[in-house]
């Protein structure tokens, strides 16, 4: 598999192969390693330090969306962290 400087997936999956993928991700940025494959190619990061979160979300008639972004860099410019809460509530 090629090794690239971006990484791209698309896909349908069920609600439990989501949380499956989410957990792996949760579990890959704790340990500092997170590796993303598919039959296209693979990349590795290593994320560390402080990292910059970003969630959105917005529904329009039948469409629904999540948008979750995780980014780091060297730790200048770096917003001030603020309180956030997610439940299935």
């Amino acid at each position: 598999m090629k090794q690239s400087s971006r990484f791209r997936h698309e896909s349908l999956q069920t609600t439990d192969s989501i949380k499956s993928l989410l957990k792996a991700l949760t579990q890959g940025i704790g340990k500092g390693k997170v590796v993303l494959e598919d039959e296209d190619g693979n990349m590795v990061l290593e994320p560390e330090g402080l990292l910059h979160l970003k969630i959105s979300a917005n529904q329009d008639d039948d469409q629904n969306r999540i948008n979750i972004k995780i980014s780091w860099q060297g730790e200048h410019n770096i917003p001030s962290k603020k309180d956030l809460k997610i439940s299935d509530k």
